[in-house]
């Protein structure tokens, strides 16, 4: 099955680079020059997954993920050369699920892109919230409640537990997850994991029962 992708963006090269990439990996790609007909191209078609440029002309990329939320249940990445603190805050409060800084590798955008049809194609999302038992975890603002109590998740631990919904019933080992969560140059070693493991149990209580240690394998979310 080929996902349908529509990829926003005003720069030439890179949205030829990335729809080259995209079409050669088995995807089809819609592409918009700017916002206006991003939104056209929205209203048409259904989309798996929307990757936005924030800086396009017409309509900004935060204008047409506002849009998108007020309509549809679709991911959406921003792709940007916009890198403040406050740029990325903003990406997530209005909508995005991914917000992804330039320059960046087409392996790398690919497996965000997977990871998060996977998501919401694989999981029980509605309007961007993921339930799962007593735990409610709000995408776009990675807001994560536990029996309607607000969960104080370290970025990590969040994204840990992110990857282990998104991989539920498979063993983990901790390289995977070291991989994963702090990338392939980090210097680390397995007790990291294990730690923000433990982190995460304590901050879930009673929903932690998700979690289970597989003897010298790894980790499962076992649903």
């Amino acid at each position: 099955m080929k996902y349908k992708v529509l990829l926003a963006e005003d720069e030439r090269n890179l949205r030829n680079i990335v729809r080259t990439f995209l079409t050669q990996n088995d995807f089809e790609v819609d592409t918009a020059n700017d916002g206006e007909e991003a939104i056209f191209a929205i209203n048409k078609n259904v989309y798996d997954i929307i990757i936005l440029d924030i800086m396009m002309p017409k309509k900004d990329g935060i204008e047409v993920c506002k849009y998108i939320r007020s309509k549809y249940d679709v991911p959406v990445i921003f792709l940007t050369a916009l890198n403040q603190e406050k740029d990325i805050v903003n990406g997530y409060e209005v909508g995005a699920d991914e917000y992804v800084v330039k320059p960046v590798s087409m392996p790398i955008l690919m497996a965000k892109i997977n990871a998060l049809i996977k998501r919401y194609r694989g999981l029980m999302i509605e309007k961007g919230i993921l339930r799962i038992g007593e735990i409610k975890i709000e995408l776009a603002r990675r807001l994560v409640t536990v029996s309607d109590k607000i969960v104080s998740l370290a970025p990590k631990e969040y994204d840990l537990l992110i990857y282990f919904i998104e991989n539920k019933n498979q063993i983990l080992s901790r390289e995977q997850i070291l991989n994963h969560i702090w990338g392939v140059e980090y210097e680390g070693y397995d007790r990291a994991v294990d730690t923000h493991v433990k982190k995460l149990r304590a901050a879930l209580g009673d929903s932690n029962s998700y979690i289970t240690t597989v003897i010298k394998k790894g980790y499962m979310w076992k649903e």
